[in-house]
């Protein structure tokens, strides 16, 4: 069955690099960095032995963040390796980390070119963050005797779906058994992972490294300047990583507060770079006096509506606004993370999709730090009713903290593994 997911893997590279290529129209750094893609890289010598961490975006860099922090603190020596896939994730590496690791993309999973990436940067612990199973990368693990984990696993019963049918069964249960060892955010991740394979005696539960995300200090300054300069009585909401489908129904809910809050303010995120200039012309056609973070830094008093158009902003913004809304959950997106604003003790909205977060959005709902809303219809009314209590507002930001802070702890749990593995 491998063999035939290689020759299907070689057959379809051409409509890959032609989805590259289309996607670059909209995000010029999809052509950069190509060759990188087919395994053709330059690594510097020092990198043998190094501490592989793989993350395939944003989401994956940002819960990567205390790991590799805490390998940099315990293993001071160790060259340090992060891939990702997207560029928006290798910006958010860079972000964080600068020079003080090595980043280049992770190759496609045609054999040569997982041979060449794997000779080059020469780990002697691959970490693989959430869900990426590339067979033919975990048989060369596997050959060239590269222990391998999947860390902070989860598998939403979306992605379980995907790989249980009977073709691909048999390759993940192979592939699967390449890996040491699975530490699973939950039991339900830990559950579908035995599901598709993984030998139950090496899955641990060891928590969600994204609780243990550290909380910035100036976002918090940032925050409390924000308001200060708008106002601290002025009603103030963000809605974070939204996506095509869903600014229409945040815009369309602002006009609904403003008709009973005129002096509101709502800050937009949109999840994708590409998305920044089309949803700040959406704001503009729709009449709102908008501002925006590349031309002006912050609000301004007479902004209604203020587009961040950058990336790594938005805890000093979650850390300012009274609510916070999480996108990619009015569309089938599954949801993106609910914990930074839990974090800054900014009380949580989500829209009926959340399929990728449902164990930490379920926590969060169930203790009073977020709400759910059924659709975007619904969503202005709920905002209006949560910017007009400051009281219930603040209620539920000390529940979503608490939620967040109780739940710490997996990056420690994650380093005794991690220790035991290198000294075996």
């Amino acid at each position: 069955m491998r063999y035939l997911y290689t020759l299907a893997m070689y057959l379809v590279t051409p409509l890959i690099v032609l989805r590259l290529a289309l996607r670059g129209f909209r995000s010029r750094p999809y052509y950069w960095r190509w060759a990188e893609r087919f395994g053709f890289f330059k690594a510097p010598p020092e990198l043998s032995g190094s501490l592989w961490v793989h993350a395939v975006s944003v989401g994956e860099v940002n819960a990567a963040e205390p790991l590799i922090k805490a390998l940099k603190r315990d293993y001071p020596d160790a060259p340090l390796v992060v891939t990702t896939v997207t560029p928006t994730g290798t910006a958010r590496v860079q972000q964080l980390f600068g020079d003080s690791v090595f980043h280049v993309y992770l190759p496609y999973d045609l054999p040569y070119a997982v041979n060449r990436f794997l000779a080059g940067v020469q780990p002697r612990l691959a970490l693989i963050v959430e869900t990426e199973i590339w067979p033919n990368l975990y048989f060369a693990c596997r050959r060239r005797g590269i222990p391998l984990m999947i860390v902070n696993a989860r598998l939403s019963e979306r992605s379980l779906r995907g790989y249980l049918p009977r073709p691909l069964r048999g390759m993940v249960r192979a592939a699967l058994g390449c890996v040491r060892l699975v530490a699973a955010q939950s039991r339900a991740d830990a559950a579908r992972y035995r599901l598709i394979g993984a030998p139950p005696e090496r899955i641990m539960v060891c928590g969600n490294l994204k609780y243990d995300m550290p909380v910035p200090q100036d976002a918090l300054e940032t925050g409390a300047r924000l308001r200060e300069h708008w106002g601290a009585r002025r009603p103030v909401w963000i809605a974070a990583s939204t996506h095509e489908g869903e600014e229409q129904a945040v815009l369309e809910a602002h006009l609904s507060v403003l008709k009973r809050l005129p002096d509101a303010l709502l800050l937009i995120a949109p999840r994708h770079p590409e998305r920044f200039r089309p949803v700040e012309h959406a704001v503009r056609s729709l009449g709102f006096a908008t501002g925006t973070y590349g031309a002006d830094g912050m609000p301004g008093l007479s902004n209604q509506v203020f587009v961040i158009d950058a990336m790594g902003q938005l805890m000093p913004f979650y850390a300012a606004a009274g609510l916070a809304f999480v996108g990619g959950s009015l569309v089938p997106i599954g949801g993106h993370n609910v914990l930074e604003p839990a974090a800054l003790s900014t009380p949580v909205l989500v829209g009926p999709h959340t399929f990728n977060f449902e164990e930490i959005t379920t926590s969060l709902i169930e203790h009073g730090g977020a709400l759910r809303v059924a659709d975007g219809g619904s969503l202005g009314e709920m905002v209006l009713s949560l910017l007009r209590d400051g009281a219930h507002r603040r209620g539920m930001g000390l529940a979503a903290q608490r939620v967040f802070e109780r739940e710490r702890g997996a990056v420690g749990r994650l380093m005794q593994l991690i220790a035991a593995q290198l000294q075996g």
